[in-house]
């Protein structure tokens, strides 16, 4: 009959109980905003998870990697194919890659990142 503004649906916050799916987890701030189009990979990354290297490498240098495949460690143990299009000083943007959803466009934190290898 009127509008309750204590109703639990204006105190809920946006995404919180739809789903925690790490696959739509977004690494950092998204402030760069989806790349121009043609940029995304038009194939699927190799078939293969490569070893960990031995020793850490953190995120220097990452910028050899723009626009190549690129197997990324973050530091919580989880590791995936990344496609770089843009490195920042506190983020990187590119392409994820999911068996289950293709390439998406994500963002990365830079300290996040254990190590990486690129690929041709």
């Amino acid at each position: 009959m009127y509008n309750n503004p204590f109703r639990e649906d204006n105190f809920r916050r946006p995404g919180w109980g739809d789903y925690n799916d790490f696959e739509t987890t977004s690494f950092g701030p998204s402030h760069f905003g989806p790349p121009p189009a043609g940029q995304m990979p038009m194939s699927t990354p190799p078939g293969f998870s490569p070893p960990i290297p031995a020793w850490r490498v953190g995120s220097s240098g990452i910028r050899s990697c723009l626009f190549r495949n690129t197997y990324i460690w973050m530091n919580s143990g989880r590791s995936f194919w990344f496609f770089p299009t843009a490195v920042g000083r506190e983020i990187i943007a590119g392409f994820r890659w999911s068996r289950r959803y293709g390439w998406y466009f994500r963002t990365i934190s830079r300290n996040q990142i254990r190590s990486y290898e690129c690929f041709r």
